[in-house]
């Protein structure tokens, strides 16, 4: 009997993994062990896995006719595949790419960099895992709201690239930010000590390498799908005119800081500075939602049976109440709510800080929306996700 227990106990099983689920976080190896995003090899059956990020699926590989390619398990006839050529490296990169790009092919993440960290300093090999993992995260969550995911080396004018460096030879650290297109980390940032540090010192709440992806993509992607479009006119009345100055907005924000109701209007002190600022907080916080809320329905958690003291959003919230998406939008919303009440009290269960420590009020559900339809528009599948 102990034998069998101990059996058993090496085992995670999937039996909430479903083919048909498109909210799926969890996948299932053929021993029926459960894989995970980050896995590059099983931990029961240490089959080797691969990610297919243009399907989101993550499957054990079997060997293809040559060295070196392989096939998906889970989808035999999509092809042959090889794996990324950053898998052996730090950034430890378990995704898979055609077989016809060659063996020394990165994938459609890793291909994004254009400089990364010194490896010879060392404390970088494992930031740069650290830092791969949060941009894997991010670039699949692009790709899977159908949104365009171009590198700098194929069009450099309107393409993402990514720098991750340190400090420089005169002892200057680099600025964490965006700018046409190239997004620059800090290294620092994934230490922990560090990133701790700097969050008190700028009286931030939440502070994360996923966190500070998101926002600045926001950036790339207010210039992508916002700038000279039919949207502008009803991004300024939500956000404000982005044309004034930016410079003058963040010395402003550093010497008198945000108004003190920015509560009310803003979904952190942050956006206030600038309406482009308040695009990318306000972007950043859409991801978090989407993906939070994506991941708890694949793992079959809901808040829907909670009696949580809760008044739900009306729909005279939202940037569109008559919109299509605005029933489901709000649904969606609601569902978040409740979602993150709950897990804020499971933090608070451990000792934690708040799990989601922001207040969402309507002011910023309505800037949410205004980005929900910008997204659904440009990538057509951001509506699948607020299947509740």
């Amino acid at each position: 009997m102990y034998r069998f227990f101990e059996q058993l106990s090496t085992r995670i099983t999937a039996p909430f993994t479903k083919p048909d689920n498109r909210h799926s976080k969890v996948w299932e190896c053929t021993c029926g062990q459960s894989i995970f995003f980050r896995n590059s090899q099983c931990l029961a059956c240490h089959a080797l896995l691969g990610y297919w990020p243009a399907k989101n699926v993550l499957s054990t590989l079997d060997a293809g006719p040559e060295a070196g390619s392989w096939r998906l398990h889970a989808a035999p006839d999509a092809g042959l595949f090889r794996r990324c050529a950053n898998l052996d490296t730090p950034a430890a990169c378990n995704w898979l790419v055609p077989a016809e790009q060659g063996a020394a092919a990165l994938c459609t993440a890793c291909s994004l960099n254009r400089t990364i960290p010194d490896l010879s300093v060392p404390e970088n090999p494992e930031h740069w895992r650290k830092v791969e993992t949060a941009k894997r995260r991010l670039i699949a969550q692009l790709i899977n709201l159908g949104l365009p995911v171009i590198a700098k080396t194929e069009d450099e004018a309107t393409g993402l690239a990514f720098d991750f460096i340190g400090t420089d030879l005169n002892g200057n650290a680099p600025t964490t930010g965006h700018a046409n297109g190239l997004v620059t980390l800090d290294i620092k940032e994934a230490d922990d000590a560090h990133r701790e540090k700097v969050r008190v010192q700028m009286r931030e709440p939440y502070r994360t390498l996923l966190g500070h992806f998101r926002h600045e993509v926001g950036h790339y992607y207010w210039d992508r799908l916002i700038a000279d479009t039919h949207w502008v006119a009803d991004y300024r009345r939500l956000f404000g005119d982005e044309s004034q100055s930016y410079a003058d907005a963040l010395q402003r924000h550093y010497d008198q800081g945000a108004p003190a109701d920015w509560q009310q209007n803003f979904v952190s002190a942050y956006a206030t500075m600038h309406p482009w600022e308040d695009w990318a907080e306000t972007w950043a916080h859409y991801l978090h939602m989407m993906d939070a809320v994506d991941t708890a329905l694949g793992f079959g958690m809901s808040a829907k049976e909670m009696d949580l003291d809760y008044t739900p959003f009306p729909l005279t919230t939202l940037y569109d109440p008559d919109h299509t998406s605005g029933p489901a939008f709000l649904a969606f919303v609601n569902a978040w709510i409740e979602l993150a009440g709950m897990l804020n009290e499971l933090s608070r269960a451990m000792g934690q800080p708040d799990f989601y420590p922001f207040v969402l009020p309507p002011a910023v559900i309505a800037k949410l929306h205004f980005i929900h339809v910008v997204v659904q528009e440009a990538g057509g599948r951001a509506d699948d996700v607020l299947q509740v």
